[in-house]
């Protein structure tokens, strides 16, 4: 098992892809805390874990609002006092905030949704990167999504939190390389989980017409496994990344599962990193 032994905090666990991740964790031989904000959903979602996890695995879950400086510290609190000890943080509570023309949606929700995309990841890794530090060790995974890497008309909020989230992610992996903690992102794929439905039930007049027929398209089809982002975290969770940090990965189309052969390779270049594109690297000579 990959993880036996180690303790993971995952945010967002009670369902879609934090309740996938959380039974990959367990299945790896983890021990787990994780929060959501919805008391009953969480409950249940910890009884069926627990109930599943086997023999002698730690399941514990405590109710969380991750944009909330205060009750992420006592989240921090709560997985010291369960398990010990906490090696992985896993970043997965997210919303898609507002939909339709930028200009015209509600200002608080589009603040919302930055508070809980990008503060709501800030929050808990300012919460245990001292422990982190003080181990010698620690593994940082936050979840992104198509919003860091292309524009998202109609939902910008989420567009500008997750693409803020990677580079996030890639200035704490610099800040943490000597102290051996790695900090990745992941992006999972188009996943048919609560946050399409909400793009479905929003409609065209709100996300636009291409962006609801490509949702519509995957909703037949099934979208990416939740399996597959599940098990990229994983991977970024075990020992075998050690020194894989500060990159986007994704679950879909990159060849994760082999990446610790092409670690020399990765630290000393910019692949899999959020970049300025001029004009050379596209084949043209202006401006040079």
């Amino acid at each position: 098992m990959k993880l036996r032994g180690l303790n993971a905090l995952i945010t967002g666990g009670s369902q879609g892809l934090g309740r996938t991740i959380a039974e990959e964790f367990l299945r790896e031989g983890a021990n787990i805390v994780f929060c959501a904000r919805d008391k009953k959903t969480m409950e249940t979602a910890c009884a069926e874990l627990q109930r599943t996890a086997g023999p002698g695995r730690k399941v514990r879950a405590r109710v969380c609002d991750v944009s909330s400086e205060e009750q992420v510290d006592a989240l921090v609190d709560f997985a010291m006092a369960e398990l010990g000890s906490v090696q992985i943080l896993v970043n997965n509570a997210g919303v898609y905030g507002p939909m339709g023309p930028t200009e015209s949606v509600s200002l608080d929700d589009w603040r919302r949704a930055l508070e809980i995309n990008l503060y709501g990841v800030l929050l808990p890794c300012r919460a245990l990167i001292p422990h982190f530090k003080k181990a010698g060790r620690g593994k940082i995974i936050i979840l992104s999504g198509g919003g860091a890497t292309n524009p998202l008309p109609n939902i910008s909020a989420y567009a500008a939190s997750k693409a803020a989230a990677v580079r996030l992610a890639e200035t704490l992996a610099e800040e943490l390389r000597a102290f051996r903690v790695d900090v990745n992102a992941v992006a999972p794929g188009p996943l048919n989980t609560r946050l399409h439905a909400e793009v479905l039930a929003a409609g065209p007049g709100a996300v636009g017409e291409a962006f609801y027929r490509k949702a519509l398209d995957q909703e037949k089809t099934g979208g990416v496994p939740l399996e597959k982002g599940a098990q990229l975290c994983v991977y970024l969770a075990s020992a075998s990344s050690d020194g894989i940090t500060g990159k986007l990965i994704s679950a879909q189309w990159d060849p994760w599962p082999a990446l610790e052969e092409h670690k020399e390779a990765l630290d000393r270049s910019d692949i899999y990193t959020l970049r300025r594109i001029v004009p050379k690297d596209r084949g043209e000579a202006w401006g040079q």
